[in-house]
């Protein structure tokens, strides 16, 4: 299978290891798909003409990843900011909205409409500023969509008429507004809603019909990235031909092992300074 992702990309700068990491769901869907068995992957989206910009650029290339989409634009690079909290968990401190990024509209020109033609399905996110091109974008091939955990009801009614693959985040959920979120969802036109609840695994739904997967132990490192590793294993697996109930409890192992290293994928770079 192929996959192309457009949209957002950061640095994760890791203040307790003066470090940072390539990131952001767009970008990890795109390395860790090509990792997880996709044949090529491509992203798309616009970074900044700084260090951080040149050590992402760098990062997508050293894992194989298709670039020559990419905008660099005069400006910073996206950055988050984490650290630990007492419990050795990862948290956000700040970040700068995603740099150029978020000043920079990204629009696709029709030579890039068909270059994508070339792949099996498009991931983007809440966060890639991507909404309006949907519609278009849903007539050259299924369109996964990370929602985090900012669903609002205008949003889905927004992006659910376009999309095939809807993934959220919703540990803070309860079951029944989870049979809600999956409803709506689906009446909204989207046939797969996958929902992510921390430690209490993942309840998805395909054309209205159940399934489950609970977390796979791990000796976690590191959280950051797990979610996007669940949602590349799980495209990259489905894509290329294997069952529902096979294709989550391989994105459930793969999520685990995401636990286990810093950043998502690795490619760490320390900081000057």
């Amino acid at each position: 299978m192929n996959l192309i992702a457009i949209g957002d990309n950061v640095v994760d700068i890791y203040q307790d290891r003066n470090e940072m990491f390539p990131g952001g769901n767009a970008l990890n869907v795109a390395v860790l798909s090509k990792q997880y068995g996709a044949k090529k992957t491509a992203f798309i989206g616009i970074i900044g003409n700084d260090v951080e910009g040149e050590h992402i650029l760098r990062s997508l290339k050293q894992n194989q990843v298709d670039t020559s989409l990419i905008r660099i634009a005069e400006g910073e690079s996206g950055k988050a900011y984490v650290d630990l909290n007492e419990e050795g968990d990862r948290i956000f401190i700040k970040s700068n909205k995603g740099g150029i990024q978020s000043k920079l509209k990204l629009r696709l020109t029709e030579e890039e409409y068909g270059y994508i033609k070339n792949y099996d399905v498009l991931h983007t996110s809440i966060y890639s500023h991507l909404d309006e091109e949907l519609q278009q974008l849903k007539s050259i091939l299924p369109i996964s969509y990370d929602f985090s955990n900012h669903f609002t009801e205008e949003l889905l009614e927004k992006v659910c008429p376009h999309i095939t693959f809807a993934f959220c985040s919703g540990s803070h959920l309860s079951d029944h507004e989870i049979e809600e979120l999956l409803m709506i969802i689906h009446r909204l036109g989207t046939p797969n809603v996958i929902i992510t609840r921390g430690s209490l695994g993942v309840v998805m739904s395909s054309k209205n019909k159940r399934y489950s997967q609970g977390i796979i132990k791990a000796n976690v490192v590191d959280t950051l990235g797990a979610g996007d590793s669940f949602i590349a294993s799980y495209l990259t697996t489905h894509f290329n031909g294997l069952s529902i109930e096979l294709s989550l409890e391989i994105a459930a192992k793969n999520a685990a092992k995401t636990c286990e290293v810093n950043g998502a994928f690795g490619c760490g770079k320390q900081l000057i300074g």
